[in-house]
């Protein structure tokens, strides 16, 4: 097995996806827009994949946060909120806030696991900062700490009930980038003091199964390399300050943050400590290459990976997702717009 996720082409695999596939073992499969039409095509192909690994566990990741950052759309699948509503009720009622984020993470879970998707790239734990790039600022939970770190509690206990693991991102976090690391790298200039007010939520959640790591250099921090091809950062801070033990990942290595091309991306990542590279364009010719650079999954990021993909197996507190939507947008009317 190779220490990878991999992005798909379209809603179907191609022979050449298959055979790619099927002799590099990739850990784990992401999909996007491009690859979900309906139900019944995205359920099949989950299908095929997990046929194609030999997997039943195999991880099969999205990104469904809500708001901008949904793969599952309308008029397929219902449109859902973004973090703004939950924001804002938190501000009037706190604890009815989080019992919303609670469901709305039920509600994503019972989406997710009717298509075969089985871990959620969120919740996001980045804080809001006044000057915030709108990737960010668009998307954060909160401006304070514990608000953040509540929510995305809430959004993560209400995934694991429904079966998905979440994704705690972008640690050792993104709020205080003024660039969007898509298209460029972002550079924080922040004190190391400082710094800790947006570490805090990762770290009072570093019991979570997966993390994933920001292109974002932190001149405290190392002033050298981006977080996720630095050994420093991953190293002494999201192992050491943060105390994550679970499974870290990259985020996606075909950004424009990075440099060079995408295989040494791949494995600079993996070297400097990441589990797992992301890779999501779906481009193949890319995908060979990053394949043919990387190494077998070492036995520590297999064991991360085993651990991960068990978290969420117990759907005791599953529930439908007209329940549990219902229940969230109950709560959520508190506090119009």
């Amino acid at each position: 097995m190779l220490p990878v996720i991999l992005g798909l082409s379209g809603p179907c695999l191609t022979a050449d996806e298959r055979a790619l596939f099927g002799e590099a073992e990739p850990a784990g499969y992401i999909l996007f827009g491009r690859n979900c039409v309906d139900r019944e095509q995205v359920r099949a192909l989950t299908d095929e994949l997990r046929a194609l690994s030999g997997r039943d566990d195999l991880p099969v990741l999205i990104d469904q946060e809500g708001g901008t950052v949904a793969r599952l759309k309308p008029p397929a699948w219902p449109e859902l909120p973004g973090a703004g509503p939950f924001d804002r009720l938190y501000r009037l009622a706190p604890i009815s806030a989080i019992e919303a984020m609670r469901h709305h993470g039920r509600a994503i879970a019972a989406l997710l696991r009717e298509v075969g998707a089985s871990v959620n790239c969120a919740p996001m734990l980045d804080i809001g900062h006044p000057d915030s790039h709108p990737i960010i600022a668009d998307r954060a939970l909160g401006q304070e700490p514990m608000q953040v770190t509540a929510l995305g509690r809430a959004m993560l206990d209400g995934m694991r009930s429904g079966g998905v693991a979440g994704v705690l991102k972008h640690a050792p976090g993104h709020g205080r980038a003024t660039a969007d690391s898509h298209a460029e790298l972002p550079i924080v200039d922040a004190s190391e003091d400082a710094l800790e007010e947006d570490i805090r939520p990762f770290r009072s959640l570093a019991w979570a199964p997966i993390v994933m790591s920001a292109h974002v250099v932190y001149r405290a921090l190392d002033p050298d390399w981006p977080a996720t091809l630095s050994p420093l950062v991953i190293g002494k801070v999201i192992r050491g300050r943060i105390g994550f033990d679970g499974l870290l990942i990259s985020d996606d290595i075909g950004m424009g943050a990075l440099s060079g091309d995408v295989s040494a991306r791949a494995l600079a990542a993996i070297k400097a400590g990441c589990d797992l590279a992301l890779h999501c364009s779906g481009d193949l010719d890319e995908g060979r290459a990053i394949c043919a650079g990387l190494p077998e999954i070492g036995s520590e990021a297999s064991r991360r990976l085993d651990q991960a993909v068990a978290w969420a197996a117990d759907l005791s507190g599953a529930m439908s997702y007209e329940q549990a939507a219902s229940r969230r947008d109950a709560l959520l009317a508190y506090a119009p717009a």
